[in-house]
């Protein structure tokens, strides 16, 4: 048995062994705390404000030798560039020197946990997830202090590089090619060390619980990307069994590569458009060579966070209409801004909320601030001219929200075609239905749109009132519960009713139990991340669309949570044996009823 096996979250698949090199540890486990001599305040104040200033030269320098397989990542340095100067964090540091009298590091370290705690009020993962990038700034500043600056030379051979955090200053200087494997203490799902893993497509795990403690420099261990586990010092036994497990994955990847361009068509004729999820234009490129058909969901809140300025609408649109000419023909769903009040407060000075998920997030933001949604509803219209795209509004409750929507979205074909510039008049126009409510009138709101995406994330949480970031009640995130069945195939239903396309852009159009029975409700697009597109298409291809409804039909006689994913289990085991070798999924969830 192992020495030690921790877990975290897999965010990149795939199985790697080798030897653990540390690049850094916690920097503010350490911090030197002093208090100081009225008379070397002042002193204290300049070395500080110096350190900030040389790590902004560090940057500064660093963007300039990005690699240029690496370019992309320079955007991620200049997000941090904004964070360096944007005052808060600089003038909170000095303020502790000059009134608490205490050295630059000890400041520094007070100004981040002040920030870290405002942040950790907040309800959004991906929100969370950019506090991270605050700390990784004020590590940089601790490095200026300390004098001790990043050496990575002595990394050499192929590694499982272990590290607190790894910063995209980090990755510009280290040599990619000889990395196996990422694991991080901090990090989540939507990290810069995911993205950078899977565009680099090797395994990785961050958010490990004791990475620090139970990792030594040399240990051999296994990251398992797969299941989001990491194994220090492996016996025999289980050295083989992963020896094993990654070869078969490699041979499975390479299986499914070769086939992942052929569309998503059941052995019977049946279509299945597969598209990915993105949030970064970097992840484009991933998403052509899995054979994606198009972006089904882009997520445009990263284009407004970490800066001191909101963006305009030039800047939109030349993101916008790269993307889609990029895409093109494929299509191109752009998710108009899906952010809170209570995501915005260090640009807006907004209001507090007691529980910011059921407060003023999404359209209902939207409608708070009109102008910044009207901005980047212009530039989206806009940018329909070098590609196919389609606008897609999140949150809708109801018939008030899509029809105000709507407005907006007329209001701005008008004014573009009275200053004459060039737009799509025709853009399809769409809404993601992910609440209740929005599914007890789906007949209704089918009727005024082009389309609907059902976000099951969202649907699931709300429908079964827990947060599945939550570890006390994660278990009950049930996928395949019998109410959120009947509401899936309530709105599949509804569309068709209406002539409108449905799609799926949840977490459970890439899971290989649920895609068979979403496919026997006749759903007409599937959107996943990019990596898991090749898979599903596979699973597609060799299904037979009447095993699909037929399998729906037992689905829903079922009245427990337990007794469907017995029956989808035993169904899908015989059919796809292969494919759940390397899926987490239903079988990982605590049978609850």
């Amino acid at each position: 048995m192992a020495r030690y096996t921790i877990t975290g979250i897999p965010v990149s698949s795939g199985i790697a062994i080798g030897k653990a090199v540390f690049l850094n540890r916690n920097r503010f486990e350490h911090v030197p705390r002093h208090s100081l001599s009225e008379g070397a305040v002042e002193g204290e104040t300049e070395r500080l404000k110096q350190a900030f200033a040389q790590t902004e030269d560090y940057l500064e320098g660093l963007r300039k030798r990005v690699p240029r397989e690496l370019r992309d990542h320079a955007l991620i340095i200049d997000s941090h560039l904004m964070i360096l100067r944007d005052p808060k964090l600089t003038d909170k540091a000095v303020n502790f020197v000059k009134e608490h009298r205490i050295n630059a590091e000890w400041a520094l370290e007070k100004a981040v946990g002040e920030l870290r705690d405002a942040f950790s009020a907040l309800e959004d993962p991906y929100i969370r997830e950019r506090m991270n990038d605050v700390r990784m700034v004020a590590e940089r500043v601790l490095i200026q202090l300390s004098g001790e600056l990043t050496d990575f030379s002595h990394v050499q051979g192929r590694v499982a590089l272990m590290a607190h955090d790894l910063t995209p200053a980090d990755t510009v200087e280290l040599s990619l090619d000889k990395i196996l494997c990422l694991a991080t203490s901090l990090g989540a799902k939507t990290s810069h060390t995911g993205i950078l893993a899977r565009s680099l497509q090797i395994p990785a795990v961050v958010g490990v619980d004791e990475l620090e403690e139970k990792v030594q420099d040399g240990d051999l261990v296994v990251v398992d990307g797969l299941k989001g586990r990491i194994l220090v010092e492996p016996d025999d036994e289980e050295l083989a069994h992963y020896e094993e497990l990654g070869d078969q994955f490699e041979a499975y990847q390479k299986s499914i590569i070769r086939f992942c361009h052929l569309p998503g068509e059941t052995r019977d004729g049946y279509s299945v458009e597969v598209m990915a999820n993105i949030e970064l234009f970097e992840e484009v490129a991933q998403v052509i060579d899995n054979g994606g058909e198009g972006v089904g969901l882009y997520r445009t809140e990263y284009s407004y966070m970490n800066r001191s300025q909101l963006p305009d609408e030039e800047e939109l649109f030349e993101e916008y209409s790269d993307l889609a000419s990029i895409l093109a023909p494929r299509g191109l769903t752009i998710r108009s801004l899906d952010i809170g009040a209570d995501k915005m407060l260090s640009h807006f000075g907004g209001f507090e909320e007691s529980n910011p998920a059921l407060g003023m997030r999404a359209i209902r933001f939207c409608m708070r601030h009109p102008d910044i949604f009207k901005t980047q509803v212009r530039a989206v219209l806009r940018a329909g001219i070098y590609g196919p795209i389609r606008i897609m509004f999140p949150m809708i409750s109801g018939l008030k929200e899509l029809r105000y929507a709507k407005a907006v979205f007329n209001e701005a074909k008008a004014e573009l075609k009275r200053e004459g510039r060039d737009f799509d008049p025709l853009m399809p126009f769409g809404i993601m239905v992910e609440l209740p409510s929005a599914v007890m009138v789906a007949e209704f709101l089918a009727q005024e749109v082009d389309f609907f995406s059902i976000g099951t994330n969202d649907l699931i949480q709300y429908s079964l009132g827990i947060d599945r970031t939550n570890r006390g009640v994660s278990y009950l995130y049930q996928p395949l519960h019998p109410a959120i069945v009947r509401m899936i195939k309530q709105v599949v239903d509804a569309a068709h009713m209406s002539g409108i396309e449905v799609g799926l852009c949840g977490e459970m159009a890439a899971d290989p139990f649920c895609v068979p029975i979403l496919m026997g409700m006749g759903v007409d697009s599937l959107s996943m991340g990019p990596q898991a597109v090749p898979g599903i298409k596979r699973i597609i291809r060799q299904t037979d669309m009447d095993e699909c409804t037929e399998l729906l039909k037992m689905v829903l006689k079922s009245r427990t949570v337990s007794r469907t994913n017995r029956l989808v289990r035993d169904i899908i085991y015989q059919r796809y044996p292969e494919e759940l070798t390397f899926y987490s999924s239903l079988l990982d969830i605590e049978e609850a009823n």
